[in-house]
Order: structure tokens, then C-alpha cells, then sequence
């Protein structure tokens, strides 16, 4: 079994994570109970951020906060020293309350509203990132309106397919997001906003898709760029002083994953950066990256209660757990896979092969697909891995379920950042019928 971070074995043959044994976490905390190893968060953040340092090359590394938001979440994003990357007024309304710093804030999304713009505004935001004509212009009247200037970058969509599932492809002509750098829209788009008071263009973002193990696609998207940028500075008189090649950094799921380094992702981004600046003659812009996945991902883990199970002879062994596609929605979602093990025994030897189901009434909430696993019951629990990105994020209340609480590890401690939703949490948002009045 593959382990990550601080998680391990410890001398009572448990499952730790952070120094923790994860069945006092589940004493304590109850199930089902997302878990995250706070240590390897940190070192997943510096391996990107430290790459940049030694390279002595200027950038900003935004922490995607899609994956994972929460106010503990965000402000250990702070302590890093990261910038933050939101895509809607909540994550950003969580970013103040967090008293993240506003000017490293980066407003993202294809359908802003005319309150998150207004909202960004006068927050003071670093960067929005605009994503199509409509709110580049929605944008300038707001701007125009509040007599204020935004300081913007021009999403585009390169052309690049990456290999991943075509749920999380973003860089591809046929997407909903950006400018199409091929046709013409990313040029009028820029020239449009170059041409407007309300705007200081601080160069072009892109985002070519998620779960990507190889450098190739984010090179293949620099390139387009700067063949693109080599005539705008010919025609617009324009160089980016920022290129955001976005995020969708590759973690391990199982061993059907190999994910790079931190470090080669960078180093070959920078690389490629600074060969095609010196080619067409440009000034180096700041590089941006956003990590989400990459950051959270691997570092999270949920707790499950194991309850029934059912046997269909000589076809399948079905094992169900306290929780499912209400807490881990991307199984159903995109057919994703984990690994996991029982939390009290996870050295021992698997004697038999079961697919673990959740509680949800859904023949589609299924977490994983025929697992290795020793005999259980109900006594045990299953610690199912690298839960930390789209997992609470996603998370939903189907059949009235309440969301689970988050707890960080570290040290040997453990402290609880999202409490277990209630039952009256369910309804607190709930109005009763009114009576209609009779004449």
C-alpha cells in the first residue's frame, strides 16, 4: 500500500496521519471524517514556490481554492505565502473572512455576476481574470460606474487537449471558457480592453485542463501563446508583464498514476518561458501558476463506518460504508479511483474483493470498483485516500445527509476546522407553507 505524507503505520498496527491515530480521529470526531495531512500541504506548497525562489525567476503561485475551501484552509494558503485564485463571491467571501491579503486574490470564472464584479471591485482584488466579451464589457460599466480601474488578464483557450477526462479539459478550441486565440476573439478582446480607461491588461492567462502528468501540454500552450503575443506586439504594441499557464498539476490516485514533481513542472514551464521570451525578443513576464488538486489532493483522506454488506454469488461482493456520493460525489461524477484500506489493520492481507458502496439511494453511488481488502464488519473503518481535493468542496446534502466535519493533522495534533453539519442544520434554511387566505 502506498502512503502519503505523514501517514503511516503506527506501533498498534493503525493507520496515523499527522502524528494522529485515525481511529482516536474517528472516536473523537465520528464518521464519516475528511482528514487532512497539514505537513504535506506545506510541502507541496513550497516545492512549487521554492522552485521559482531558486530560480530567481518572479512569479505568484495561487492556491486554486475550488479544490478545498474553508477559512483554516485559506489561511494556511496565507501562511505559505501563495496568492489565492476564487471563482465565485463565496470563495471569496470566505477569502476575507479569512482576512486573506485582497491584492494576491484572483477572480476567475466563466459567468461572473454583476455583484461578484462589483464585489471584487470593492474589495480591491489583485486580478480578474476575464473570461469572455460579455463581461469584459458588464466589467467596463462597472468600472465606468465606480469611476475605478481593474487590473485584468485575458483568459484565452490555446487549442490544447491534455490527456485527462473530458469533464476537466479546458484548453481545447470547443470550451466554454476563454477567448479562442485562433479565431480572432482573444485579439479583439485585447484590443478592446487595451483601449479602455477601465482596464490596466496585465497579460494572458490559460488553463489547459486537470490531472495532467506531463510538462508537454503547458509547453505546446506557451508556445501558441507567445506566437500570438510576437504579432500583438508587432500590431497591438503589447508585452504581457504576467502569463498565468494556470494549474492541473497531476496527483497519485493509484498506481495507474504517475505524477511529476512539483519542481519538473516548474522548471520546464520557466524554461520553455524564458527560451520563447529571448526568440521573439520579449521581456520575461512574471510567471502565475494554480495549484488546487496538486496541492490538497493527496493530502486528504476520509473515514468511513463500514455497515451492510451483500454477496451476489459468483458475481460481486458489495460492502457500504457511512457515506458515498454525498461527500465524494466524483466517482458518479467522472468515474474516478481510489485506493483505501481499513484503518485499524491496513497491513494485513487482503482475503477477499469487494466494491465498496454508499449510502446514498443511487445504483450510481458506487466509491470503488472491486477492492483488496481483509474480511470486515462493522467494526471497522475504512480510510479511503487522497480525498483532500473536490470531496468537501463537492460535497451536497442528497437524502438530506448532513456534510461531514474536516479536521487538520499536525504534530500529533488534531484540531477541527468544518463541524459536522446537523440535522437542524438541514432545515434552517426551510420555510413552512403559508396558508392561503380564504375570502
Amino acid at each position: 500500500m502506498y502512503f502519503n505524507g505523514t501517514a503511516q503505520v503506527n506501533e498498534k498496527g493503525h493507520l496515523q496521519i499527522g502524528g494522529v491515530d485515525t481511529l482516536d480521529l474517528v472516536s473523537q470526531f465520528g464518521t464519516p471524517l475528511y482528514v487532512y495531512d497539514v505537513a504535506l500541504i506545506r510541502e507541496r506548497a513550497r516545492g512549487f514556490k521554492e522552485t521559482f525562489d531558486k530560480l530567481g525567476v518572479k512569479a505568484q503561485v495561487a492556491y486554486a481554492s475550488k479544490a478545498f475551501s474553508t477559512i483554516a484552509m485559506v489561511q494556511l494558503v496565507e501562511e505559505e505565502g501563495l496568492s489565492l485564485d476564487v471563482v465565485s463571491a463565496g470563495e471569496l467571501y470566505t477569502a476575507l473572512a479569512a482576512d486573506f491579503p485582497v491584492e494576491r486574490i484572483h477572480f476567475h470564472g466563466n459567468n461572473k455576476s454583476r455583484e461578484e464584479l462589483e464585489m471584487a471591485l470593492e474589495k480591491g482584488i489583485g486580478c480578474i481574470v476575464v473570461d469572455n466579451s460579455y463581461e469584459l464589457q458588464l466589467l467596463e460599466r462597472i468600472c465606468g460606474e465606480k469611476k475605478q480601474k481593474a487590473n485584468i488578464l485575458l483568459r484565452v483557450t490555446p487549442g490544447i487537449e491534455a490527456h485527462t477526462h473530458d469533464y476537466i479539459l479546458t484548453g481545447q478550441e470547443d470550451s466554454k471558457f476563454g477567448f479562442d486565440l485562433q479565431n480572432g476573439q482573444a485579439e479583439a478582446a485585447l484590443q478592446n480592453a487595451l483601449n479602455s480607461q477601465a482596464f490596466e491588461v496585465l497579460g494572458i492567462h490559460c488553463h489547459i485542463g486537470s490531472q495532467i502528468f506531463e510538462t508537454t501540454g503547458f509547453i505546446l500552450a506557451a508556445q501558441k501563446i507567445f506566437e500570438k503575443l510576437n504579432e500583438w506586439k508587432q500590431r497591438l504594441s503589447f508585452e504581457p508583464a504576467v502569463l498565468n499557464l494556470g494549474g492541473g498539476f497531476g496527483i497519485r490516485y493509484t498506481n495507474e498514476d504517475e505524477p511529476i514533481a512539483a519542481s519538473q513542472y516548474v522548471e520546464d514551464i520557466i524554461t520553455e518561458v524564458k527560451n520563447l521570451a529571448q526568440h521573439y525578443n520579449m521581456k520575461m513576464p512574471e510567471i502565475w501558476i494554480e495549484p488546487g488538486r496538486s496541492l490538497v489532493g493527496d493530502a486528504g483522506t476520509t473515514l468511513y463506518k463500514i455497515g451492510s454488506r451483500k454477496e451476489v454469488p459468483e458475481v460481486r461482493k458489495y460492502l457500504a460504508v457511512d457515506g458515498g456520493m454525498s461527500d465524494n460525489i466524483r466517482p458518479a461524477l467522472y468515474q474516478a479511483k481510489y485506493e483505501a484500506v481499513l484503518a485499524g489493520r491496513p497491513l494485513e492481507k487482503a482475503n477477499e474483493v469487494v466494491s465498496i458502496a454508499g449510502k446514498c439511494c443511487e445504483s450510481g453511488d458506487m466509491l470503488i470498483w472491486d477492492l483488496p481488502l481483509p474480511e470486515s464488519d462493522d467494526n471497522d473503518v475504512l480510510a479511503v485516500f487522497c480525498t483532500g481535493a473536490y470531496g468537501y468542496s463537492m460535497a451536497n446534502n442528497y437524502n438530506r445527509l448532513p456534510r461531514p466535519p474536516v479536521v487538520f493533522v499536525e504534530n500529533g495534533e488534531a484540531q477541527l476546522v468544518v463541524r459536522r453539519e446537523t440535522l437542524d442544520d438541514l432545515i434552517r434554511l426551510d420555510l413552512s407553507i403559508q396558508t392561503k387566505i380564504k375570502n
